[in-house]
């Protein structure tokens, strides 16, 4: 196909990566052209045949910007999708902006700052981008059902439940949920009692809202969420569960798919929706 939309991908060999790669692989308007990866002893391997997928001729390669700078110049209109690791994810999405490669990022970690900082270059190069911290459509439903909620209840604490190999926490899905509900501009969780923690941080971790968010860390979970509202006499959850991160992969493609009509970095899924 002609029109098919340039895909790197960064974190090729990683648990996101791969799948991405796959989602890539088998979509007709897609093709691979580069694979990124910390891959010491595997450069210049197959990234199919290291990820048991066959042969996709597309060489596993440790140099990051070489990659980009090499898809902007054999194929105008790369998108970059980055699954890697939040001490590179800011560096990541400005390399891809400064090369002319629009970024879809998946990796968390940002901060308000550098997102910030991160659009007003983009708006400089005249780019667009997205910045996702859940691909989930399923998540996205929380999220707006829990900020529609909000309204309703002033006390509510989130709780969101990764992997152990997460290395951020909390987790950007779940700052996200919180800041939706934050949009009403009112306070959670008056106190009742003067609270003291007999070990630090046993209550979460505290936004200026009044919100609390809390982390927990497992082998065998690979991503979930609560939101959980109490008021007089009830209880009312929300929760979101991931198995498998092929549940991620149709919110992968529809951002590839709509992220270089975008004029502005954009942050979460529901903006592509």
């Amino acid at each position: 196909m002609t029109d098919q939309i340039p895909v790197v991908v960064a974190g090729a060999l990683g648990r996101m990566g791969a799948e991405v790669i796959k989602a890539v692989q088998a979509a007709e308007d897609c093709q691979l052209v580069g694979a990124i990866d910390t891959c010491p002893g595997r450069e210049g391997e197959d990234v199919g045949l290291a990820l048991g997928l066959g042969e996709l001729e597309v060489a596993l390669t440790q140099d990051f910007e070489g990659a980009l700078c090499l898809a902007s110049q054999q194929h105008p209109g790369a998108v970059l999708v980055d699954f890697t690791h939040p001490k590179v994810v800011y560096e990541h999405t400005r390399a891809a902006i400064a090369y002319g490669v629009t970024p879809v990022i998946g990796t968390t970690g940002l901060s308000p700052e550098q997102l910030q900082e991160l659009a007003s270059f983009a708006a400089k190069a005249s780019m667009g981008g997205a910045v996702i911290p859940n691909f989930s459509v399923g998540m996205v439903l929380l999220q707006q059902a829990a900020a529609a909620a909000a309204r309703f209840y002033d006390h509510a604490e989130l709780v969101e439940l990764h992997h152990n190999r997460k290395a951020d926490a909390p987790s950007g899905t779940c700052i996200k949920t919180a800041e939706l509900m934050e949009e009403l501009g009112k306070q959670f969780n008056a106190q009742e009692v003067e609270e003291h923690e007999t070990l630090e941080g046993s209550r979460g971790g505290l936004r200026p809202s009044g919100l609390r968010l809390h982390s927990i860390r497992l082998p065998g979970l690979v991503a979930h969420q609560e939101v959980q509202f109490g008021g007089a006499g009830e209880r009312y959850v929300l929760r979101h569960d991931t198995f498998d991160r092929a549940a991620y992969m149709p919110g992968v493609l529809l951002t590839v798919r709509k992220v270089r009509q975008l004029g502005a970095l954009v942050y979460g899924l529901e903006r592509l929706l």
